[in-house]
């Protein structure tokens, strides 16, 4: 037996290399026996990599796992057969290493391309004429991510990858090598997924952006005011109707086929059924979120990092800090974003009002805002704890309140994880930073529909309207600073007069919503309306601040650099003669309005974290729905746990 072990050992260091997987010892040594039998066959019919398939050890914890596990199991074993395409999806693989080290290694000299080195490793086989085959006989075991963090993390890394992928030469090469057959079948098994998935939610923007436009506008109702359409309701309801059954059929029965085939229709049928209950819909529709944001952010502006997980085994609670900062950016905003533009559409739009047709066209929309609002939160456990809750306000409202950013990590200080998020855009290229300033012009579109629909303005369509909007705006962010700047100046020192400063403030406020009302018919509906305007408008803003930063050191303080500075090597402003250039860039620091803009962004997350929050304290005030959450998401082992864990750390 030792001789065996000596021989797996030395056999292992010189032939395979596992990736993301464990194994009991005697799997090992079948799969090095497996490898000594067939090395001759291999070499003669190019296998150069032999992914195995998984016992899952942790899926059976329940939560996030098993439904992240299921798309794998259903999707990637079945590529090697016609077309040949898989390369690397997941599964423990074994390289044959002299193959790979002698035609371009498995690892890049480059950290992002190094960030999915395994499906790297598959093309420069594949591009060698090289096969990767699965074998379904060779089980190896493997722990997989079962938080919802953890799963979003390695979403996000693996996100990342594919965004490299699709800029790299090695995809473009395989693209023409391939016959037609065989390059959709590697479209689809790589980056085709993280792309669709982008074009799907691409897809809602266009889509409600134009009902804003076509409603804002007066075109939709110029045009159910046409004749021609006044008898096609029943060919709506028609396709509406199969519509939803066509999206129910395409998504259900791939999966109800693939498990009916390996265990059964009727355990696929029940295997669906729990998956319903478990609320995978939600789970799966917020991880469409996570592909499409680090996907896009990779293409617009690269990037990509390597996110560990840990792949922890026991399920435990996050924090709503923790929670805020994973997916602020990713979900919470833009699903701000698209609940304004339904509430807009519900508001001006009257095509669907009163037709049931409105439900077939929205509801999937809603479905999407409220699952990227709240299935972290669902999915967390112990999230409706009453003592919990209260401990996650205390502990965000502490965070957002330390206003030290300089030398805190992102954790400890809102400023700091402010700062860090924006890092994409200090490294992102000229191109890269001007798209992305012409995709936030898309936030102005309300300002300017709805300024035009307020009773205000008695239906006046001239410019100085639009105008007169712009300068309600600039009071506003003018009486804000003045809040912002007597908090500094007065608040220690001076309490009396920062307090005699907001009565005057709020007073002036007053009159200017008095003199509204009585002189200029003001409505009830306006106010609304104009936060609904003002809300995105400054958000514009505030991405325009974001950007402009970036592009103006580019655009101006780079070249000043390079010409003030050319006797430093590369024009990096490192000796003496570019002190003054230092001085005067510290200077426009200093007059800028970041400061400004800091505390107009803490006031748009204070207010975004109190919307999502304001819904999970509702619910944690019934003690009943912790119970129900948990027995929902887990089993009822790690149900039984989780009671026996909180029972010792009361009596601790």
């Amino acid at each position: 037996m030792d001789d065996i072990r000596i021989w797996a050992s030395y056999r292992g260091q010189t032939l395979a290399r596992t990736v993301r997987g464990m194994m009991y010892y005697r799997r090992a040594l079948e799969v090095q026996c497996y490898e000594d039998m067939k090395s001759e066959q291999g070499l003669r019919k190019s296998w150069r990599e032999i992914p195995c398939s998984c016992r899952v050890f942790s899926f059976e914890e329940g939560g996030g796992g098993e439904l992240d596990r299921l798309p794998i199991w259903l999707f990637m074993p079945k590529f090697e057969v016609p077309h040949r395409v898989r390369f690397h999806y997941g599964h423990p693989d074994v390289f044959d290493r002299i193959f790979h080290i002698t035609r371009g290694g498995i690892s890049k000299a480059s950290k992002v391309i190094n960030l999915s080195e395994d499906i790297f490793a598959g093309f420069n086989s594949t591009l060698r004429q090289g096969t990767v085959t699965h074998h379904e006989y060779i089980q190896l075991g493997k722990g997989r991510d079962v938080g919802m963090n953890q799963i979003s993390n390695f979403e996000a890394k693996v996100a990342n990858g594919n965004g490299e992928q699709t800029l790299c030469r090695d995809v473009y090469r395989l693209g023409h090598r391939f016959d037609f057959y065989r390059m959709l079948s590697m479209y689809f098994t790589t980056v085709g997924l993280y792309f669709n998935s982008m074009v799907a939610v691409l897809t809602v923007y266009v889509f409600l952006y134009g009902r804003l436009y076509l409603v804002l506008s007066g075109l939709e109702k110029s045009i159910l005011h046409d004749p021609r359409i006044k008898n096609i309701k029943p060919f709506e309801n028609a396709l509406a109707t199969q519509s939803v059954f066509q999206l129910g059929t395409l998504l259900i029965l791939p999966m109800i086929m693939e498990v009916g085939l390996e265990k059964g229709f009727g355990k696929a049928l029940a295997e669906f059924i729990i998956m319903q209950l478990q609320l995978a819909p939600m789970f799966f529709t917020f991880h469409l979120g996570t592909k499409t944001h680090y996907y896009g952010r990779t293409i617009l502006h690269g990037g990509a990092k390597y996110r560990g997980t840990g792949r922890g085994f026991v399920v435990r609670h996050a924090k709503f800090a923790e929670n805020y900062r994973m997916y602020s950016r990713s979900h919470f905003v833009k699903a701000l974003e698209l609940l304004i533009l339904l509430v807009v559409y519900l508001a001006y739009g009257s095509s669907y009002r009163s037709s049931s047709l409105y439900v077939y066209v929205t509801i999937s929309m809603w479905f999407l805002v409220f699952c990227w609002l709240f299935a972290p939160f669902i999915f967390n456990p112990s999230c409706f704890e009453w003592h919990k809750t209260v401990d996650d306000w205390t502990d965000w409202w502490k965070w957002m309140s330390n206003r030290g950013g300089i030398g805190l990590a992102p954790e400890q200080s809102w400023e700091a994880w402010w700062v860090s998020e924006h890092e994409h855009l200090k490294n992102g290229t000229i191109r890269s930073l001007l798209l992305e300033l012409v995709l936030s012009l898309r936030l102005l579109i309300y300002q300017y529909g709805i300024v035009y629909h307020l009773h205000i303005v008695h239906e006046n369509k001239s410019f100085m309207i639009y105008a007169l909007s712009w300068l309600v705006i600039g009071i506003v962010l003018v009486l804000l600073k003045v809040v912002s700047l007597g908090r500094e100046k007065f608040v220690t020192k001076f309490q009396l007069v920062f307090r005699i400063l907001k009565g005057i403030v709020f007073l002036v406020l007053i009159g200017l919503m008095v003199v509204l009302f009585v002189g200029f018919d003001l409505a009830v509906s306006d106010v609304g309306a104009s936060v609904l305007a003002f809300i995105p408008t400054v958000w514009f803003i505030l991405l325009m601040a974001q950007v402009c930063g970036p592009l103006f050191r580019r655009l101006v303080i780079e070249p000043l650099g390079v010409l003030c500075c050319s006797c430093c090597p590369g024009g990096a402003c490192r000796g003496p003669c570019c002190a003054k250039l230092r001085q005067s860039g510290a200077v426009l620091c200093k007059i800028g309005p970041w400061d400004s803009i800091q505390e107009m962004a803490r006031m748009y997350e204070y207010t975004m974290g109190i919307l999502i929050f304001l819904p999970i304290a509702v619910l944690s005030w019934f003690p009943f729905m912790s119970e129900f959450q948990t027995r929902l998401l887990f089993n009822q082992a790690f149900s039984r746990g989780l009671q026996i864990s909180r029972i010792l750390a009361y009596q601790a």
